[in-house]
């Protein structure tokens, strides 16, 4: 990666992931990250707006794309933006095998739930969360892995547990995942453009020194 570390965001909705990046990554403090664009799935995804208002390039993937179509629009576009790293923030669709292999242990993926339990094709938002609850489990939280050919599939680099609480809804789980993920997300890249953790070519998950831990996170290995 070249000193400034070039981070790209694909979204499908209102981005407030893409926005816990650009708080992080933006401005003067941070000179070495840059969010260098985000690509929407859908045209009126509120991450478009969030976009125009950092002051970062935005573009929308074609609706009528081709599987193939779909993976040269978004190469073409990562390329153009020079992307170091590229991050799904609540990206709805299966990244092209192409991507994949280009942007190998460079993409990352946040997940609402602790996978590999609750993934997978279908299980995204208030579907992660009401079969959450609908599983009796007591702890749920959030996942940052990297993205492979499959849905949330791909070697984990870090998760954050949440409690599930008495007479939680999907709604009440999903808001205290989320503000989990805000903290998680812009962490996990750090990890990954300052070299901290790496992915081998054997799919491990390499930590080249401990990352952090508190009573509710860790990373620790063993």
């Amino acid at each position: 990666m070249s000193d400034a570390v070039r981070i790209a965001v694909l979204a499908s909705g209102g981005g407030s992931n893409f926005q816990a990046l650009v708080d992080r990554f933006q401005g003067a403090e941070n000179p070495q990250r840059e969010i260098v664009g985000v690509i929407a799935s859908r045209e009126g995804a509120g991450v478009l707006e969030r976009a125009h208002r950092a002051g970062v390039a935005s573009a929308v993937s074609p609706a009528a794309a081709t599987g193939d179509e779909m993976a040269v629009f978004l190469r073409r576009t990562l390329d153009e933006w020079r992307s170091d790293i590229v991050v799904l923030a609540g990206y709805m669709k299966l990244v092209p095998e192409t991507l994949v292999r280009a942007w190998w242990g460079r993409i990352l993926n946040i997940h609402p739930a602790l996978l590999p339990s609750f993934g997978g094709r279908g299980m995204y938002g208030a579907r992660v969360h009401r079969a959450v609850i609908e599983a009796g489990v007591r702890i749920t939280g959030a996942t940052v892995h990297f993205v492979d050919e499959a849905y949330d599939r791909g070697p984990i680099l870090c998760q954050w547990p949440v409690p599930v609480l008495a007479g939680d809804t999907p709604e009440s789980v999903a808001a205290r995942v989320l503000t989990v993920e805000h903290r998680l997300l812009p962490a996990a890249v750090e990890a990954l453009a300052s070299g901290v953790v790496r992915l081998e070519a054997d799919r491990r998950v390499h930590w080249v020194r401990e990352w952090f831990e508190t009573e509710t996170f860790t990373n620790r290995e063993g």
